[in-house]
């Protein structure tokens, strides 16, 4: 299967402002991608819109939109007009006071395929995530687990989003329920203040623990992040997001990667067979304990 990944310069275009402009460039890329062939796109996250959570501001608040909602109709005029997948990334208003990021698949068909709500959210020095986002629910008002794959005409999507992309435990509960793909939306970058070595680390270990959920689970990982510099709107440091979107097969290999300062569209062949193959030699789900982590479901053990 063909995929693309969007890696997108929200500034370059339109200043950031413009939400008409950053998704009518979004909407632009998808198009080169198709051009390409490919038949599933990931957008990064929150591709319509500057990372406002920069800064805790109450009327950022009227950014956000419900879902389905005026973005995923264009989303999926477009996945209907180029008969492709699309994964997208929005500041959904579910409720009043009630607001979530929100990763939405549009299906080839246009409509609107499944939804997943973010369910790690930072609160850290220029990412104050927690003042807008509300996580995902555990267990949707169905009985599903917020951990639950899409179904899509390219298979089941394991979608999960930016701070979700450290924590093993959500790649593995989308493994366990079928997922042939994880993907992550991604806006993460370097404080300034860091020297080069130690935004060098930080670039590693965020490339390395998604790389390990692919090997760990024995599936291709597609990770689009977003790239350029970001002001603080109110006089902070701002953000140099790093780029680097990567996409890994199923044992960690590297099949595509972008630099760190460019907006592309990265275009790649991914063999969804391979998982079946990696799998039979090293058979993790085979030997998994599950009778002896139950304390995994505890904060810590004293």
């Amino acid at each position: 299967m063909r995929i693309a990944l969007v890696q997108q310069n929200i500034v370059q275009h339109s200043n950031g402002n413009d939400l008409e402009a950053n998704l009518n460039r979004s909407l632009e890329l998808v198009r080169q991608a198709a051009a390409e062939g490919a038949e599933l796109v990931l957008l990064q996250e929150l591709h319509r819109s500057l990372y406002f959570c920069q800064t805790e501001d109450t009327s950022v608040f009227d950014l956000a939109e419900p879902i389905p909602g005026p973005s995923t109709e264009r989303l999926g005029a477009l996945a209907r007009e180029l008969n492709i997948v699309i994964v997208g990334s929005l500041f959904e208003k579910r409720a009043a006071g009630l607001y979530h990021n929100t990763a939405v698949v549009l299906e080839r068909d246009g409509t609107l395929a499944g939804i997943y709500r973010k369910m790690h959210i930072p609160d850290d020095p220029g990412f104050y995530e927690k003042f807008y986002f509300t996580p995902g629910d555990a267990t949707f008002n169905d009985g599903h687990s917020g951990f639950t794959p899409i179904q899509t005409s390219v298979g089941k999507l394991g979608v999960l989003v930016c701070w979700d992309q450290w924590y093993p435990e959500a790649a593995r509960l989308m493994a366990l329920a079928g997922a042939e793909l994880l993907l992550y939306p991604t806006a993460i970058g370097w404080d300034r203040n860091d020297d080069d070595a130690e935004q060098q680390r930080q670039l590693d270990a965020w490339i390395t623990v998604q790389r390990a959920h692919g090997v760990a689970n024995g599936l291709p990982v597609l990770v689009a992040n977003r790239t350029g510099f970001e002001t603080s709107p109110h006089g902070g440091d701002g953000i140099q997001f790093w780029g680097n979107s990567f996409v890994c097969g199923p044992q960690g290999e590297f099949l595509a990667r972008a630099g760190s300062d460019e907006e592309t569209v990265l275009v790649v062949d991914v063999d969804t067979r391979r998982s079946e193959a990696v799998r039979r030699i090293w058979p993790y789900l085979r030997d998994r304990r599950v009778d002896a982590y139950g304390d995994l479901s505890k904060r810590y053990r004293d």
